[in-house]
């Protein structure tokens, strides 16, 4: 499929695993297990159409109120997810990044996503920012302290405004572009804390389609969607 654009950075609300196995008759665990393939298939395509940044909406801030034994099932199922494909994914050229507060996180969570993001550091085909423990409210409010702990660490004035740039510099994401196109599966047609700030000036993609079902069409449906828009930006075409 030819294409005039490519976004730089594709933001993917992997939503409807739950309903996808419900569907199914089975239980959620295995909605979100097929969600994990759904992610292959994603990043395979996005490598062929040369997409540089992808990122997923793994587990939000607000995901912690969901049942004990499904944040388990989920957490398994990442843990599972690095330690099956970490090899493949660092031999196509893939980087993996984590944005994403790391409180809450277990020291066996964070201990794989570290390995992964050291083992895939210098990958440059694609970088796949998996957001986990994350909320754009959360990010916005954290930021701001870690840019007075760096300017009262260099003894700078605090008062200072604070620039676009530097703002961008400390965010989980940095140093990914701003979100070019956002994709939500299932139906829904919000953003749900997601990626706020970056997603100021994206197009937004909503999709009937389940996550575990989101293979190669319904990624080039958005690619299409997304090569249609005109861009303004805040001003005039």
């Amino acid at each position: 499929m030819k294409l005039n654009t490519i976004p730089a950075h594709i933001a993917v609300i992997m939503d409807g695993n739950g309903r996808w196995a419900e569907s199914q008759g089975k239980k959620r665990t295995e909605g979100h297990r097929e969600g994990a393939n759904a992610i292959d298939r994603l990043l395979d395509v996005a490598l062929e159409y040369k997409i540089p940044n992808i990122s997923l909406y793994a587990f939000s801030t607000e995901n912690w109120k969901r049942p004990i034994t499904e944040i388990q099932a989920i957490f398994g199922l990442l843990v599972e997810f690095i330690e099956t494909r970490l090899d493949t994914i660092h031999e196509k050229g893939i980087r993996i990044h984590h944005s994403g507060a790391r409180n809450k996180l277990s020291k066996t969570v964070l201990a794989k996503i570290d390995h992964a993001m050291s083992v895939t550091k210098k990958n440059k085909k694609l970088t796949a920012n998996f957001c986990l423990n994350y909320g754009g409210h959360e990010e916005i409010l954290s930021n701001f302290s870690r840019i007075m702990a760096v300017r009262k660490s260099k003894k700078e004035a605090l008062d200072k405004p604070i620039s676009p740039k530097e703002f961008e510099k400390y965010l989980y994401t940095s140093p990914l572009p701003p979100v070019d196109l956002l994709i939500r599966t299932a139906g829904e047609q919000r953003i749900s804390n997601f990626l706020l700030w970056q997603s100021a000036y994206a197009e937004m993609y909503f999709t009937n389609t389940l996550w575990p079902d989101f293979g190669r069409t319904s990624l080039e449906e958005a690619l299409l969607f997304f090569d249609s828009r005109k861009r303004k930006f805040g001003g005039l075409l």
